[in-house]
């Protein structure tokens, strides 16, 4: 499947591309969270006509998400969990409860945007996790968990 690419994709292209994609991704993913849509000849003069509306609306995200990583880079976020005695917490922090507690202290952080290449935090003390605000915007977080009684 042949898409255009209506918006910076990671590892797939910038705006304009036109890319082969798997049909799977494309009509699954791409599609319908308006991130591409299909090269035909319609589509193409399409896009060409709305182009610099687009290149403009990516740059203002890609304004907005340096605007936030630079209010993120001295943040840092301490959560109180319940652990054991050795330090082991009794379950464990996750993306949600990262997102919840960074937007509790006054930055809004979404969910998705929070990355645990290792898994979910499971242990006391300080760890430092990735924000992924835009497809070039990657901020480390540092969080700092606190066992409470």
């Amino acid at each position: 499947m042949e898409v255009i690419l209506l918006t910076k994709v990671a590892n797939l292209g910038n705006i304009g591309d036109r890319v082969k994609v798997r049909s799977g991704y494309g009509r699954n993913f791409l599609l319908p969270e308006g991130k591409a849509t299909l090269a035909t000849a319609d589509n193409v003069a399409r896009f060409e006509a709305r182009r610099t509306e687009l290149e403009r609306a990516a740059h203002e995200h890609f304004a907005s998400a340096e605007q936030r990583a630079e209010a993120l880079k001295e943040f840092k976020l301490t959560i109180h969990a319940k652990a054991g005695t050795e330090g082991k917490l009794f379950g464990s922090i996750g993306t949600s409860d990262i997102a919840e507690a960074a937007t509790r202290d006054g930055q809004k952080i979404e969910r998705s945007e929070v990355r645990l290449p290792d898994g979910p935090l499971r242990v006391v003390g300080e760890h430092v996790v990735s924000v992924h605000l835009h497809a070039d915007v990657n901020v480390p977080l540092h969080v700092n968990i606190i066992a409470e009684e």
